[in-house]
């Protein structure tokens, strides 16, 4: 195998101060297609050790320089056998469902000329394991409580035992991309102080290490050797991975052709980039989403769903949103419509419950919760919270309510984290719409850590805050909306739902024999109308993804949440 001229170094570091040097012709030959270049305003990667690595722009790097261990198909989001981008070409399942035996493919080479084999992903999960043990500072500890034991029979099989039978097991199996664990420390407590970290001598990815100059830029050359090459060779010449100051000057740089590819603009520059003829820019349905939570059970004596012997604790009632009824009159009386145009500039998509849009397992055929304050009104006036005295600037009353004491008013208390910007526009229009149909809210923004405590104590009555989906995406709803997770002091269940349908039929969903998808989604479809109607979540939106290019990018083709699946294609052409 070769490994990385001189002669191509040099042609690198040439370009690099091109900066945007193109290659006329289409079709160009391998390694010639120009330079794509990227920037970065999250700072310098951590490190180029995907062991180690657990920021974004770490991540960035090494997921061009190392090998996936189970592949995705982009166009569909799901794990597929024999993904050229990985180095599993397939696997079985024992019929407990708790083995999972991985063949590897033999034709993956690490760049130094090295044949890429279980050794090598058996030293990622002796990694794990000994991050389990304070000794290595891997993010992939996680891990630990699904897989029990990583076992390497022979140079290319390996076999996962699982601590259950679970849906979600190539997700987990996923953190075993194999690295070079011939270069790399043998005594694991030196992991962490590695020059590989810094200065990776070999990998084996679409791109290799090039060079690293901090506060400035990473950059990367093309590994012709690398076996996931759609059609055998990798055509740009590199990758730079350029730090910036900030958003504003990201998009500025991009829009001046300083950079050619840009991830996540900021939602206020969007329009403008979207109006440009020079730029090419893709929108998609992301997996980051807000949500409006309200409290289920009393605030004044926070209770965790199960004793120590199992039993089910009585939780009581939140006031105010004990009543399913008023938590639906709050759903209709905010515009969502109005959240997405004032938080995020337009740039979202509406969620319909607790699943995101862009999920495999989402019910396109479920509709929006409608915006329709007069039906809202309605409803509060039957769960017995009424207009006692005409007056529209004052709160509604308890007459006959369900679990409040009479005359108690109708106002709480909503929090969301200071500094975000985009949550205090949602939480100003939602105290703004909820006022008009008599419910007087007490908005507060305030110090994001001291605003976890609240919710780990649920003594809150509600917040605003969103979650980030991970990749590819399980719609698992086990560790935020199911009784095991509420846990006063630290589970994510932090509002007390509980309904024993949607339990019986995400634990369905989630342990499927055979794990079909489309017998699965029907599944997620009933629970996303349950959901809609319980409402432990008021669903808001999901922010739209968004990537670009130059137009002189050829080969620009993304997927959501997949910029990069084909990089190996691009090249630079003259507009």
């Amino acid at each position: 195998m070769k490994s990385t001229s001189k002669l191509l170094v040099l042609v690198l570091a040439l370009l690099l101060v091109g900066a945007l040097t193109v290659v006329a012709q289409d079709a160009p030959a391998p390694g010639e297609g120009g330079i794509i270049i990227e920037g970065n305003f999250g700072g310098d990667p951590a490190t180029f050790n995907p062991l180690l690595a657990s920021d974004t722009a770490s991540s960035r790097i090494t997921g061009f320089m190392f090998p996936g261990f189970v592949g995705v198909d982009p166009a569909t989001a799901l794990f597929r056998k024999d993904d050229p981008a990985a180095i599993v070409k397939d696997w079985t399942i024992s019929e407990d469902g708790l083995t999972y035996t991985f063949s590897l493919r033999d034709d993956y080479f690490w760049t130094d000329g090295t044949q890429v084999t279980s050794a090598d992903v058996l030293y990622t999960w002796n990694a794990i394991v000994a991050g389990g043990e304070g000794i290595v500072d891997t993010p992939l500890t996680y891990v630990l409580d699904s897989i029990e034991s990583v076992e390497a029979p022979d140079a290319f099989t390996v076999v996962v035992k699982y601590t259950s039978a679970d849906c979600t097991a190539l997700n987990y199996a996923g953190a075993l991309a194999p690295v070079p664990s011939h270069v790399l420390p043998a005594d694991l407590a030196e992991l962490n102080d590695s020059p590989f970290n810094t200065a990776p001598t070999v990998s084996g990815g679409v791109f290799s290490f090039g060079e690293f100059r901090p506060a400035e830029q990473v950059g990367l050359i093309a590994n012709q050797e690398y076996t996931g090459a759609t059609n055998g060779v990798v055509l740009p010449t590199g990758f730079i991975y350029k730090v910036v100051p900030d958003q504003t000057v990201l998009v500025e740089q991009f829009i001046a052709g300083e950079t050619n590819v840009i991830d996540g603009p900021a939602v206020n520059r969007r329009d403008d980039l979207l109006a440009d003829a020079n730029l090419n820019m893709y929108s998609f349905p992301g997996n980051a989403w807000d949500y409006l939570a309200l409290n289920y059970a009393d605030p004044a004596n926070p209770q965790n769903a199960f004793d120590e012997n199992g039993n089910p604790i009585d939780q009581g009632h939140h006031p105010l949103f004990g009543d399913v009824r008023v938590r639906q009159a709050i759903a209709k009386a905010i515009n969502v419509d109005d959240i997405i145009q004032g938080a995020v500039f337009g740039h979202g998509s509406r969620m319909t419950s607790m699943i995101i849009p862009a999920s495999w397992a989402y019910n396109k055929d479920l509709p929006p919760i409608a915006y329709d304050p007069e039906a809202a009104k309605a409803l509060l006036d039957e769960a017995g919270f009424v207009d006692d005295d005409g007056d529209a600037a004052t709160p509604r009353v308890c007459q006959g309510c369900m679990y409040a004491e009479e005359g108690t008013p109708f106002r709480f208390v909503l929090y969301t984290n200071e500094g975000n910007t985009r949550r205090g526009a949602v939480g100003t229009i939602v105290q703004d719409q909820l006022s008009q149909i008599g419910i007087e809210v007490d908005f507060q923004a305030i110090d994001f850590n001291t605003l976890l405590d609240i919710m780990d104590a649920q003594t809150f009555d509600a917040f605003i805050l969103g979650w980030r989906n991970g990749y590819p995406d399980d719609p698992d709803l086990t560790q935020i909306l199911t009784p095991v997770s509420d846990i006063v002091g630290g589970g994510s269940n932090n509002t007390s739902y509980n309904n024993p349908r949607m339990v019986e039929l995400n634990a369905q969903a989630k342990s499927l024999p055979g794990c079909d998808p489309a017998e699965r989604a029907k599944l997620y479809y009933e629970i996303q109308e349950i959901m809609q109607q319980d409402l432990p979540y008021v669903p808001l939106y999901v922010i739209d993804g968004m990537y670009g290019a130059s137009a002189s990018v050829e080969g620009f083709a993304p997927y959501p949440s997949q910029l990069y699946w084909n990089v190996d294609t691009w090249y630079l052409s003259t507009p």
